[in-house]
């Protein structure tokens, strides 16, 4: 489903990825570990479409990535691509609904379209009691939960994660963790997931390493 072939990213005179190469099938858990400067989260964000390489391809879904313009590229990130992040990013001003709606409104669904499945998602993931919460009066486990509702929204090919345990307690972190295999197992959802949790990267399916700038 997914396919980066021989990606390379220099920063300055610091090259980060020396060729990566990596393939993910749809239905798939991958986690990508290793020290911090391994080049973890650039690839995560080559991959998401928020940079791009120096060289190298990038397919999803047999679309070659590095060929759409700008406006494509966005749609494809707003439409394709689910991103949950260490920090969730959600905004303070925007109550939980509201908050996982914006990708759909980003996307020109309907209001009520969007408002139907944002509730449906919230539900699902035991938040039902609490769509109309504002961020800050929600806890670290409810807010990470809400912006996976919102990284699910728009129905995502492919969900990337960079650290989304790293900001939550152990007991929400396995909550959370537990959240991630109940998708892919009934809804056939695909992850990358960059972590240095172990717990995390052991319930995975794949277990990726990378070491200075390449997968080891």
């Amino acid at each position: 489903m997914l396919k980066a072939l021989d990606i390379k990213k220099t920063y300055g005179n610091l090259q980060i990825l020396k060729g990566v190469n990596l393939s993910v099938n749809k239905g798939e858990i991958v986690t990508i570990v290793g020290a911090s400067g391994a080049g973890k989260s650039s690839l995560l964000n080559i991959i998401g479409t928020l940079d791009k390489p120096d060289s190298g391809r990038l397919y999803l879904n047999d679309t070659e990535i590095s060929k759409l313009n700008s406006k494509q590229l966005s749609h494809f990130r707003n439409t394709q691509i689910g991103f949950i992040f260490q920090f969730h990013h959600l905004l303070a001003e925007f109550n939980a609904l509201e908050n996982v709606c914006i990708p759909a409104f980003i996307a020109g669904k309907p209001k009520a379209q969007a408002e139907k499945r944002a509730a449906s998602l919230l539900e699902m993931l035991g938040l039902s009691s609490r769509i109309h919460h504002k961020p800050s009066q929600l806890s670290g486990g409810e807010q990470q939960r809400v912006a996976v509702a919102r990284a699910l929204i728009n129905e995502p090919a492919l969900i990337l994660a960079d650290e989304p345990s790293g900001n939550l307690d152990s007991a929400n972190a396995r909550d959370l963790h537990e959240l991630f295999i109940n998708l892919r197992n009934n809804f056939n959802q695909t992850f990358i997931i960059v972590t240095h949790n172990e717990d995390l990267a052991d319930l995975s399916d794949r277990k990726v390493t990378m070491k200075d700038g390449l997968i080891v």
